[in-house]
């Protein structure tokens, strides 16, 4: 068993890690061992206040359901514990809240499971009103399972019908009762912030510039191709979950091809089912898209293994599978030219190969997203007479219209148009006249 150093920031004490990734034999999906623990590493080091002072592949046989590992293996990670001065271990992995209790007894110090982590990340994250709201529903789902956690001082009385027990019992239903009361009041916030957001849908619905949604497994380079397109400042960092909540620009792409782009949240393996469920309003915008852009870190050891996982999400989301999507093999700066990826991708006509960080292969990317959503769009300005009303009730009846305007002896409308709308109106203008 290796266990690698890795040193921290100075300053301010931060809590010293130990990272742990349970390789458990014949385990369904399982990953290279150290590809995981390297992405477990990511994530303990995109939470503040932690530095990571060991971490390890722990390589079991089976999940033993009182604390996972065997007495030996919790012994040996003990006397680690105890050796580097750790103050927090964080397993690459779920723990029932049996085992995270008797963890934490064993080694006396604070335990954090795969979603306990990634709870912590994204509350740290969030910063619009829907996202905050969102983390503190998941985490209030993932706590009011653990709560036994809080209470093993109390006494506790078997038997009886749920009605006879003793002070801890007690306490821990009135703890449940509470959380229960800060979910509901949660959710009906979070109903007010959706209904705002429908509006919002609503109204980009009259201005007919379709929905490109980016979606794709975290740090695969999704907010750097967004910032390319938009010309944006979206925070682009190497680091799991650097963007959280959506981001949204309406933006016309070169050909004058207009459409409305949002950068979602990266998606991760083994996503918390709680997380799954509590920002399905927040990626509601991947729902409603008319093009899915599935950015892959095409670079990545293990970027067929992230393609599976964001999919199946994809598909828990409930995203329509008859929406188009393209995936976009980003990174490709970082393969060599006789890399077989590339040759792949020439052959696909919904893949694209292209580089977010130097702009290869964008003119066929944008040829693919115009190809992928039909008709290409233009916003044009025409001035009407008040005798062509025909014209101007086909254009809104079209929603076609961005604005109208008093001008002189008529009137000015904006339009966003195919070349298909523009002939019809055209021909509309004739037969007024």
């Amino acid at each position: 068993m290796e266990v690698s150093e890795l040193g921290g920031s100075g300053g301010t004490r931060e809590q010293r890690a130990l990272v742990l990734h349970p390789d458990i034999r014949g385990a369904h999906h399982a990953r290279d061992a150290n590809t995981a623990l390297n992405e477990a590493l990511s994530l303990a080091m995109a939470l503040p206040g932690i530095e990571v002072v060991g971490s390890m592949v722990v390589r079991l046989p089976r999940a033993l359901p009182a604390m996972l590992f065997g007495s030996g293996k919790v012994d040996e990670i003990k006397g680690l514990i105890e050796a580097d001065e750790v103050d927090l271990v964080l397993v690459d992995g779920p723990l029932s809240p049996v085992q995270q209790r008797n963890l934490e007894t064993a080694w006396d110090i604070k335990v954090l499971d795969r979603t306990g982590l990634i709870l912590e990340i994204f509350a740290d994250r969030a910063r619009t009103r829907e996202g905050v709201l969102q983390v503190e529903l998941a985490a209030l789902s993932y706590q009011r399972t653990r709560l036994v956690r809080a209470w093993t001082h109390l006494e506790r009385q078997r038997g009886g019908f749920g009605f006879v027990g003793g002070p801890g019992e007690t306490q821990l239903e009135a703890d449940r009762r509470a959380i229960d009361v800060q979910v509901v009041r949660l959710r009906k916030q979070l109903e007010k912030v959706a209904q705002t957001r429908e509006l919002h849908r609503a109204a980009r619905r009259r201005i007919p510039y379709p929905v490109v949604a980016l979606v794709g497994y975290t740090n695969a380079g999704k907010s750097t191709l967004f910032n390319r397109l938009t010309g944006a400042e979206v925070m682009v960092k190497d680091m799991l979950f650097a963007t959280l909540d959506p981001t949204m620009r309406a933006v016309t792409l070169p050909g004058g091809l207009q459409v409305i782009l949002s950068d979602t949240v990266g998606f991760i393996s083994n996503l918390p089912t709680q997380l799954i469920a509590a920002f399905r309003a927040t990626l509601e915008e991947v729902l409603e898209a008319d093009l899915i852009l599935h950015v892959r870190d095409i670079a990545h050891p293990e970027t067929e293994a992230q393609a599976h996982d964001v999919e199946t999400i994809l598909a828990d989301l409930g995203v329509n599978p008859e929406v188009p999507k393209l995936e976009v093999w980003n990174k490709i700066d970082l393969l060599p030219a006789d890399d077989p990826h590339l040759n792949i991708a020439d052959r696909r006509e919904t893949v694209v190969a292209a580089s977010a960080l130097t702009g290869r292969g964008f003119e066929d990317l944008i040829d693919a997203v115009g190809t992928a959503l039909g008709e290409v769009r233009w916003v044009e300005s025409v001035d009407l007479g008040h005798e062509q009303g025909r014209a101007r009730a086909w254009a809104y009846e079209e929603g076609i219209v961005l604005s109208e305007e008093t001008a002189g002896e008529g009137i000015t409308l904006t339009l966003s148009w195919s070349p298909r709308q523009k002939r019809q109106f055209e021909t509309l203008l004739v037969s007024d006249s």
